[in-house]
């Protein structure tokens, strides 16, 4: 079987096919535009764009186009990550990448069919979110002090990551302007420049209050900087500094396992859920394109009553 010249079941262009075709780094230049295009977040792309340039630079190894990339060529990269010893998620999350590479590709003309939707992904464990009890929780963000500009900043930060259910990126690109006290709410710049208003409880809003009053002040240095929460070199948060201060307060609050900004936000939404929020709320706070997303913290509630009932019931 043929599909534009290309013998999808050996992976080899038959002669004189690929005449006129894209090379690799004309077609990454295009799917990157239909992504910009589409509005989609930087960082997203360039994550796309590494998972990318990897397969191009192996299929390139093999002197394969895009045009001659078939389902047996998929095939082979899927083993060669995994012998390499990428796990099932990132392999299938490599997969995907190049999924919608040759949607793109199919949809701009440059290849006739989509040779990657007939390679399936392997299957990943279901492994659920952590999630930290309330009282936890508490005690986490309790422990922070409020005494220099750091600890200010941080408690503000982590007391408005688990009220409003962000993510990390969302935490570092938020503005001073992005706090409406008034109404008690937060504009969100989500994935795919979606903007979402999340409300916020008084214990956010008050430690955002304090941090302004006498931690912004003392951490800025230039008054044109429009980012909340700041460095203390007076720029704005990057993720990883978010991440590395997290670690720091769970460790002194003797969290086990360690913690992520992640699971505050499922932290979050679990919370939410225990308390009878629905999923449509909820997925809206979180900023989830679809409720199968969502849905995971289901599963999460699931697995917290069969523990309960495991522990409680005399016949379990």
């Amino acid at each position: 079987m043929t599909r534009a010249g290309v013998d999808v079941e050996d992976g080899h262009a038959a002669h004189g096919s690929d005449a006129g075709a894209p090379d690799w780094a004309a077609a990454l230049r295009l799917y990157d535009a239909d992504l910009a295009r589409r509005g989609t977040a930087e960082a997203t792309r360039r994550a796309y764009g590494i998972d990318l340039d990897q397969f191009a630079g192996w299929a390139a190894r093999l002197e394969s186009e895009p045009a001659a990339v078939s389902v047996r060529l998929l095939r082979r990269y899927a083993q060669y990550l995994g012998a390499g010893g990428a796990s099932p998620a990132t392999v299938a999350r490599k997969l995907a990448a190049i999924r919608g590479f040759f949607g793109v590709l199919r949809a701009h003309g440059v290849v006739e069919a989509n040779p990657a939707e007939l390679v399936a992904s392997p299957k990943r464990g279901s492994k659920l979110p952590r999630v930290l009890r309330v009282p936890e929780l508490a005690s986490l963000l309790d422990s922070i002090p409020t005494t220099t500009p750091l600890e200010l900043r941080d408690r503000a930060l982590f007391e408005l990551a688990y009220a409003c259910g962000l993510r990390a990126a969302e935490l570092v690109d938020l503005d001073v302007a992005g706090i409406d006290h008034d109404g008690e709410q937060v504009r969100v710049e989500g994935k795919g420049g979606k903007t979402r208003f999340v409300p916020a409880g008084e214990a956010a809003l008050g430690a955002i209050v304090r941090y302004r009053a006498r931690g912004r002040t003392a951490l800025a240095t230039d008054p044109a900087e429009r980012a909340l929460f700041l460095s203390k070199t007076g720029r704005r948060l990057s993720t990883s500094d978010v991440r590395r201060r997290l670690a720091v307060w769970s460790r002194r609050a003797a969290v086990q396992g360690g913690l992520s900004p992640h699971a505050l936000r499922h932290s979050f939404a679990t919370h939410l859920l225990d308390g009878g929020a629905d999923l449509r709320s909820i997925q809206e706070l979180l900023g989830h394109a679809s409720i199968s997303t969502t849905q995971i913290y289901t599963r999460v509630e699931s697995a917290r009553l069969r523990s309960a009932y495991q522990d409680a019931h005399p016949r379990a």
